[in-house]
């Protein structure tokens, strides 16, 4: 047996719904075998092809290069076009294979097949190898699709598609020759792939991405989409360009993790989102130590890459290294990615493992600040009472601020801190100007300011800010959801949900969208749209203290005072395992027109300065305006003037 290895360009075609045609028709079907093998013969001659073999309707070929299988492919699906139900799926890879006995084997081979299958009806799908061979033939034109990770294929090959003279119908208008319509310093980093066998290695590929998106957006003079936009891409199959328009970016980048034991190998590519040109790409296989070096590495390149001129406190923040403890750093990115839940559990579990990277190294700033937002966001939340989180949280702002005095998100923090507390307005505004100030890419600084702004009534600069947040982050649902809220606070409930639809478009269970959305029909006086959504918000939020407070109340609004009764029981029920804000007690007795109570409640939620009070000093609740005109009212405002001196 003669056996010879050589570099080859495989072309795998396929038949689409043969199997089904045969079934059906099998006497057409065969007549289409037969003008396939007329039209394929000729053509993989024509291009200095070799014609392997059939594999039922598909055909496999080799040729000596890439741009003959590339133009072969071509006049295939060209003339497929002639004939009724002749439809192809190709794939082409260049590798080496083996030849024996007039067949073909090899990784090459599997590659083609796989590339084969995924590609789209009528279409040719090949891999980098084969698109960097023909990307200087002026009549060939490609795009990159994706990173897919194949069967039997160890790294994730990156796929494009080829275009000759026609582009598909369902293809953006795009001149590849062009400058790009979109900022080009610019860049979107998307979630690295995971590729160890243990998916608990999910928080460390998603804790690479982040890093170094952090790392970028201390640039001054780079765009960087915010880590919420670019994670609703995480493990969808999209094209590029849909990244690009969505996030207004030119390039992307994106990767892979395996993590084995300290065997660590990382895959990474800048890539032009116009054309899907690979401007850059590296391998690292590394130990475990070696993570922040990687990092630093692949934010540096991308900065050569994209040809932008480092300042030296930019250099500088770009390879600081936030700790050199791994444990710690590993600890830190568990941390995060339970953060990223946002749910009660996630925020108690982000706590437990921020504070195991604090044990491991105790000057981790970091951490701190992960503590101090998991803390905050439990208090607004009305999970914990503002005495069970707050101080907690500022102590650990503070200590990061103390280990880093330039560390944006303390400052955000600590800003937040304040917002929250009631204690110094003055501070709080302080606190996000300096975290802007520090890092003008921190969507959730300019989004909180944003939030502050509208609350002090000054709705023009508040509109301004979110904007900000929004062209950082476009798709981060709660900074869109946040837009509606500003909206709705200066008096425009009709753009409020008609922000918060387009938010619930892209994920219909966003508990914060739907009760805003809710507040803003109830606030039109549609009960009925507005109880649908705060049930619905309670359903996904697990019974949320502060989606059922509002539900109750729009159930007043609607004369169903019974409902409401049931919902405040079931809330004062001593079965009722979760903290019971006094504030949301006092909505529901707001609706149920309980004056004495509503004042009470409101007293003891100063009492315990409870998150929402800031709602009653600049009249944002519509749901108390019936109350603003007793006297009690005014008393309440001095105390919390009090409590703020």
């Amino acid at each position: 047996m003669l056996q010879t290895r050589q570099l080859a360009a495989i072309m795998f075609t396929d038949i689409v719904g043969y199997t089904t045609l045969m079934g059906n028709d099998e006497k057409k079907a065969f007549e289409l075998l037969r003008k396939n093998r007329q039209i394929q013969q000729p053509l993989v001659k024509q291009f200095n092809g070799t014609w392997i073999k059939e594999l039922g309707d598909g055909v496999l070929a080799s040729f000596t290069t890439a741009t003959d299988a590339v133009y072969c492919a071509s006049e295939i699906q060209r003339s497929c076009e002639a004939v009724e139900d002749l439809q192809l799926r190709i794939g082409i890879h260049l590798g080496e294979v083996v030849f024996e006995d007039n067949d073909v084997f090899g990784d090459g081979v599997n590659i083609a097949s796989r590339l084969q299958t995924l590609a789209p009806i009528g279409r040719i799908w090949i891999s980098e190898t084969v698109q960097k061979n023909v990307a200087n033939k002026k009549d060939i034109k490609t795009k990159f699709v994706r990173l897919e990770s194949l069967k039997h294929v160890k790294e994730p090959v990156p796929i494009y598609e080829v275009y000759t003279s026609d582009i598909p119908d369902d293809t953006p208008d795009i001149d590849f020759r062009t400058t790009s319509m979109y900022p080009e310093k610019s860049i979107a980093v998307l979630p690295f792939v995971n590729m160890s066998n243990d998916p608990e290695q999910e928080y460390f590929s998603d804790g690479m991405a982040e890093e170094i998106l952090t790392s970028l957006t201390h640039i001054k003079d780079l765009k960087v989409a915010g880590r919420t936009s670019t994670f609703q891409f995480k493990g969808k199959n999209v094209d590029l360009r849909e990244v690009g328009q969505k996030l207004s970016v030119s390039k992307v980048l994106e990767g892979s993790v395996r993590k084995q034991g300290k065997r660590l190998r990382i895959t990474a590519q800048l890539i032009n989102v116009e054309d899907g040109y690979h401007l850059w790409s590296d391998r690292y296989d590394r130990e475990m130590d070696d993570v922040f070096a990687i990092q630093d590495e692949i934010a540096l390149a991308i900065t050569e890459n994209l040809k932008l001129i480092l300042h030296d406190r930019e250099k500088a923040m770009i390879s600081k290294t936030p700790t050199v403890n791994k444990k710690a750093y590993e600890s830190y990115l568990k941390g995060k990615f339970e953060w990223g839940k946002r749910t009660k559990d996630g925020f108690l579990k982000s706590i437990y493992y921020f504070n195991e990277a604090i044990k491991e190294d105790n000057e981790y700033s970091l951490a701190y600040t992960g503590i101090a937002d998991s803390y905050t966001l439990l208090c607004a939340y009305h999970i914990l009472p503002a005495e069970a989180s707050i101080s907690k949280a500022k102590q650990a702002a503070e200590k990061a601020m103390e280990l880093n005095p330039l560390l944006a998100e303390a400052f955000e923090a600590l800003g937040h801190i304040e917002l929250l507390n009631v204690v110094n307005w003055q501070e709080a505004l302080d606190n996000y100007q300096k975290a802007i100030q520090l890092n003008p890419g921190f969507s959730t600084a300019r989004q909180r300011y944003a939030l502050m702004m509208a609350t002090l009534g000054k709705y023009k600069e508040a509109l301004e800010e979110i904007k900000k947040a929004h062209d950082l982050d476009p798709l981060s649902k709660i900074i869109n959801t946040d837009s509606g809220l500003i909206d709705l606070i200066s008096g425009n409930a009709d753009t409020a949900i008609e922000k918060c639809q387009e938010v619930l478009d892209l994920d219909p269970d966003f508990p914060v969208a739907l009760f805003v959305k809710g507040l803003a029909h109830e606030q039109k006086g549609e009960t009925g749209s507005a109880i649908d959504n705060f049930k619905h918000a309670a359903e996904v939020a697990k019974s949320n203290i502060i989606a059922r407070s509002a539900l109750a109340h729009a159930l007043c609004m609607d004369g169903d005072k019974e409902g409401a009764l049931q919902i405040l029981h079931g809330i004062q029920s001593p079965d009722e395992l979760q903290f019971v804000s006094p504030y949301c007690l006092a909505i529901i007795h707001a609706g149920l027109g309980n004056t004495d109570n509503v004042f009470s409640y409101l007293n003891e939620a100063i009492d315990i300065k409870s998150v929402w009070i800031i709602h009653l000093h600049f009249s944002v609740d519509p749901r108390l305006k019936e109350f603003r005109t007793d006297p009690r009212y005014n008393e309440l405002l001095q105390r919390i003037q009090m409590n703020r001196e």
